[in-house]
C-alpha cells in the first residue's frame, strides 16, 4: 500500500493510470499474490484506486486539495459556549490542551478496555451487527442497579434507561419536558454545554449564582418564584467549573423549594468517580421523584466508547423509550454496552479508579503551586476531580489571555463560556490533568502580560 502511494505522490502513477497487475507487482515486491490482492482491496476500500472487472484496478480520480482551514481549529471563533469545545475537540495531537474536559488517554484504563475488546470479538453475531434494544442491556442496566443501590437510590433495572451519552440523556429529557419559550434554571457558573444545548432547546435560561456550598439558596428560590421553570439542570458532586460540592444542607433546601414549585431537577452525576468519599445526592435524597439522574463513562473508562444513561420514574422511562426510538432507533450501540459492562467489571477498573483519584490529587496540589507563582488562584481546593477555577491577576480578561495564548497552540477556558450572566470574565477553569508539559506555564505566563495592557 506505501509503496502505490509513494508512486502517486512522485507522480508516477497519475489518475486514471492502470495499477500493475497482481502478478507483477507481486513479484516486484517480493511478496505473494495474495499480499497484492489484500492491499489493492484496501486501497479501493479507501477511494484511492478503483477496480474494473476484467481489466484491473486504476487510480481513482484526484481529491481535491486539503484546506489549512479543515485541519486546524478556527481562531477567530467568538468566544461563547462552543469556543471551548470546538477548539478542544478539532485539536492536533501537537497542540496543548489545558483547558478542555477530558483526561489524556494514557490515564485512561486502557489495558482493561483492550481485554474486553478481544472478549468482544467472540461475542454473538447479534451484538456486532444488530439495532440496540429499547432500553439497552439489561446486564448493564442491573450493574447500575446495583451501584446506585450503594448510594442509597433504590432504583430497578426498569427505571434506568441506557443512551448514546450524557448529553444525548439530558437532550431527551429536555424533548420531552420542556417546550420553546419555558424558563430553565442553571447554575452560574456551570458547564458550558448545558448552555449550548438549552440554546438549541430555544428556552429561556436562567443563571443562579454558584457559592462553595452549592446554589445560592435564598436566589435558588426567588428564580422559582420569578420565572416558574421546569428544569433545574446542575453537577451536585465536583461542580463544573468550580469544583465544588454541594452541602447537605444546601441539598435538602434545594429540593424543598424545587418540591414546591413542581421543578424537575437533572442531577449530572459525570464526575462521582472521582471523589474520594461520595457526598449528598439530590436523587437519594429525593428517591427519584422529581430528580432525574443521568451519567455517562466518558470521564473515566472512556470517551470513544460512547454510552450514558439515565434514572427516572418508571413511566418518564417509559416516554424517554419512546423518544429514544424516535430519534435514534433504540438505545446506544450494543457493542459500546458490551465494552462499558466488560470493563467496568474488569478485576483491575476499581484498582484503575483509586490509582486515578491518587494520581489527581497530586496533580491538583502541584498545578495550583505552579499557578500561584503566575498570580492565579484556586477559588477552591476540590475534593476530587480534574478541574481548578482560578482568578487571574486583577485587571486581566480571561478571553484575551486565551486568545494569545491559542496564537502559541495552547487551548485554554475562559471564564464566561461557563457563565450566563458574562460575570466570570477573570476566571479560567484548568485541566490538572493536561498540565503536565511545562510549556503550558510558559505560554501562560506571556498571555498573561499580554493581557495587563
Amino acid at each position: 500500500m506505501d509503496a502505490i502511494r509513494q508512486r502517486m505522490a512522485d507522480g508516477r502513477l497519475s489518475p486514471g493510470d492502470r495499477l500493475p497487475s497482481i502478478r507483477r507487482f507481486a513479484t516486484a515486491m517480493g511478496v505473494s499474490p495474495s499480499t497484492v490482492v489484500e492491499s489493492y482491496d484496501r486501497l479501493a476500500a479507501e477511494g484511492v484506486i478503483r477496480s474494473r472487472p476484467g481489466s484491473g484496478f486504476y487510480v481513482s480520480g484526484s481529491l481535491p486539495p486539503l484546506a489549512l482551514a479543515e485541519a486546524e481549529p478556527r481562531r477567530d471563533r467568538a468566544i461563547d459556549p462552543f469556543w471551548v469545545s470546538r477548539q478542544s475537540l478539532d485539536a492536533d495531537a501537537e497542540m496543548l490542551k489545558p483547558g478542555c474536559g477530558w483526561l489524556p488517554a494514557d490515564w485512561m484504563p486502557n489495558a482493561a478496555l483492550r481485554r474486553a475488546i478481544r472478549r468482544l470479538a467472540h461475542a454473538d453475531d447479534a451484538v456486532l451487527a444488530d439495532y440496540g434494544s429499547t432500553h439497552g442491556s439489561l446486564a448493564l442496566r442491573r450493574l447500575l442497579a446495583r451501584q446506585f443501590a450503594e448510594e442509597g437510590i433504590a432504583a430497578g433495572a426498569d427505571q434506568i434507561l441506557l443512551t448514546g451519552s450524557g448529553t444525548q440523556a439530558i437532550d431527551l429529557i429536555c424533548r420531552f419536558l420542556l417546550r420553546p419559550g419555558d424558563a430553565v434554571l442553571i447554575d452560574d457558573p456551570c458547564y458550558f454545554n448545558f448552555q449550548a444545548l438549552l440554546r438549541a432547546h430555544q428556552v429561556r435560561i436562567v443563571g443562579v449564582p454558584y457559592t462553595r456550598d452549592g446554589p445560592d439558596t435564598a436566589l435558588f428560590a426567588e428564580a422559582l418564584a420569578e420565572h416558574r421553570p421546569r428544569l433545574y439542570i446542575t453537577n451536585a458532586a465536583l461542580h463544573n467549573p468550580t469544583g465544588a460540592t454541594m452541602s447537605p444542607q444546601t441539598a435538602h433546601r434545594l429540593l424543598k423549594a424545587a418540591a414546591a414549585h413542581n421543578v424537575t431537577i437533572v442531577e449530572d452525576d459525570i464526575f462521582a468517580g472521582f471523589e474520594p468519599d461520595p457526598s449528598p445526592r439530590l436523587a437519594a435524597l429525593d428517591g427519584l421523584s422529581q430528580v432525574i439522574r443521568i451519567g455517562s463513562f466518558s470521564k473515566t473508562l472512556s470517551a470513544s466508547v460512547r454510552c450514558g444513561y439515565l434514572a427516572a420514574r418508571p413511566d418518564w422511562v417509559e416516554a424517554l423509550v419512546d423518544l429514544q426510538v424516535a430519534t435514534n432507533f433504540g438505545g446506544p450501540s450494543p457493542v459500546s454496552a458490551e465494552l462499558v459492562l466488560a470493563t467496568l467489571g474488569d478485576a483491575g477498573y476499581r484498582k484503575h479508579l483509586e490509582g486515578l483519584r491518587r494520581r489527581l490529587a497530586r496533580a491538583r496540589r502541584e498545578t495550583a503551586d505552579r499557578l500561584a507563582a503566575l498570580g492565579l488562584h484556586p477559588w477552591l481546593m476540590p475534593r476530587g476531580g480534574f478541574y481548578l477555577w482560578c482568578s487571574l491577576p486583577d485587571g486581566r480578561d480571561a478571553a484575551n489571555v486565551a486568545r494569545t495564548a491559542l496564537d502559541e497552540r495552547v487551548i485554554l477556558a475562559p471564564g464566561n463560556v461557563f457563565s450566563v450572566s458574562q460575570s466570570a470574565a477573570g476566571y479560567l477553569r484548568f485541566n490538572v490533568a493536561q498540565m503536565s508539559d511545562p510549556r503550558v506555564f510558559e505560554v501562560l505566563k506571556r498571555a498573561i502580560a499580554a493581557a495587563e495592557g
